[in-house]
């Protein structure tokens, strides 16, 4: 029988965490698909809903993409599909032209506000036990 090493001890730790998280996003989606959301949608609404109350009710998309695991190109299409289903709205920013400002409708707040508690019951369930 092979000792394991720190090496592999580690890889797999690695690996549980990537299990982890494929089941945790899948039963989120799966979770969610009734409402017309998948866990990337919810990010960003949950995202938008928990914005610092100095940057009013808007949020710039760049500084979406680091908080997102989605490329910008990705996160550009979800915001789209999100903003055709009216649930928000997007603006060019007056200060810099090439910026882009996602803000929730109220469509998209009353959204998030009835989907929340199915998504925090997931992850309870999903990360009971788990190291944090």
């Amino acid at each position: 029988m092979a000792v394991k090493t720190a090496e592999t001890r580690l890889e797999e730790r690695w690996r549980d965490i990537l299990a982890v998280h494929a089941r945790t996003m899948c039963e989120i989606d799966r979770v969610l698909h009734p409402h017309g959301l998948g866990a990337s949608d919810f990010e960003v609404l949950d995202l938008l809903v928990t914005e610092p109350p100095e940057q009013g009710e808007q949020c710039r998309v760049q500084n979406l993409v680091g908080r997102v695991h989605l490329s910008q190109s990705a996160l550009s299409r979800l915001i789209g599909r999100l903003e055709k289903d009216g649930l928000v709205e997007r603006s060019v920013c007056a200060e810099d032209r090439r910026g882009v400002w996602v803000a929730l409708t109220p469509k998209g707040r009353a959204l998030h506000t009835e989907v929340l508690p199915l998504q925090r019951a997931v992850l309870r369930r999903m990360l009971a036990g788990q190291e944090l």
